[in-house]
């Protein structure tokens, strides 16, 4: 189907093009959002008489829009959620979860305006975008974490997943060497000076008898 377009439309044009989309995506959302015109010729000269004060129009949301976006642009949100060792959410976070967390901010986002390519489910700073206008986007953070102390440590550039790691392997080490594990002895043998003098004597006796 071929439309004019009433706004710009990311991949498609800007105000006044006519472009061809499929019948599909212009009668389930271009038209009914009010974002284009079917292009016939009474479309056409109706667009082109209203022309000035439609682009007149956008202008002046896309600059209300730009103020908003320099108060929201790199704006981090902080989301407190559960998630497994390997840093996998219970669940996810989705635009609802970003609109009332700016909300809670003071921010006036719509869910519609926030773009996620899918939701988010791992622990984590992450990168969501928010349109403000079709001309005007802005990227905010996503700081998705189990606790306040892990969000903060996330915003200071801390990986919380990687140091979690890092940190049990110390412990495993740790506990290895109070042990005094000798990682060459085979899989079920018992270090030497984990046995008592008697449980030694009754080792040698077995390797002598063993040996006559």
């Amino acid at each position: 189907m071929d439309i004019i377009l009433l706004e710009r439309i990311e991949k498609l044009g800007t105000i006044g093009d006519v472009v061809t989309v499929k019948d599909g995506y212009a009668r389930n959302f271009l038209l009914p959002q009010k974002k284009a015109l079917r292009a016939n010729e009474a479309n056409k000269k109706v667009f082109e008489a209203n022309r000035d004060r439609l682009e007149k129009e956008n202008a002046e949301r896309r600059v209300v829009a730009e103020k908003a976006g320099e108060k929201v642009a790199g704006v981090e949100i902080v989301l407190i959620r559960s998630s497994s060792n390997a840093g996998q959410l219970y669940g996810s976070v989705n635009v609802r979860d970003i609109a009332l967390a700016l909300a809670e901010q003071g921010h006036d986002i719509d869910k519609k305006q926030v773009i996620m390519g899918h939701p988010i489910k791992t622990l984590g700073m992450h990168e969501v975008r928010v349109d403000l206008h079709p001309e005007v986007s802005v990227t905010i953070k996503a700081n998705v974490a189990r606790s306040d102390d892990e969000a903060e440590l996330q915003s200071q550039g801390v990986d919380v997943m990687a140091q979690m790691f890092e940190d049990e392997q110390r412990e495993i080490e740790e506990q290895a060497e109070a042990n005094r594990i000798d990682p060459t002895l085979e899989p079920g043998e018992i270090p030497a000076d984990m046995l008592g003098d008697d449980a030694e004597a009754q080792a040698d006796e077995s390797e002598e008898t063993a040996e006559g």
